[in-house]
């Protein structure tokens, strides 16, 4: 299940996302980890609840994007001193690296 955001408009979701809100990197971190086996090209990350607006914004992530975006968030699982974690995200991008030289 993705996670869901509820912010009063569209500007301040781009400003979590900015600020590198960890809860963002757990919603991408978990829809990954859940679905490394998965078939399937996209998976729904996030639901983006705007009150303003009155409108949901899904997020999705590219299977093929998988790789660079644990890179990309072992920082912050680091930073926030979350160390099984980032076992679990190594072991990914292990598996993902792996998966794909065997696609070569």
């Amino acid at each position: 299940m993705a996670r869901e955001f509820e912010v009063q408009n569209a500007d301040e979701f781009e400003k979590l996302v900015a600020s590198r809100d960890f809860r963002v990197y757990e919603a991408l971190v978990s829809t990954i980890l859940k679905n490394l086996k998965s078939t399937k090209r996209h998976h729904h990350v996030l639901s983006v609840i705007s009150i303003d607006e009155d409108a949901v914004y899904d997020i999705t992530l590219d299977k093929q994007d998988f790789h660079y975006t644990l890179e990309e968030s072992l920082s912050a699982y680091e930073k926030e001193e979350k160390y099984e974690e980032c076992v679990k995200i190594k072991e990914a991008m292990t598996f993902l690296s792996k998966k794909k030289l065997k696609k070569k």
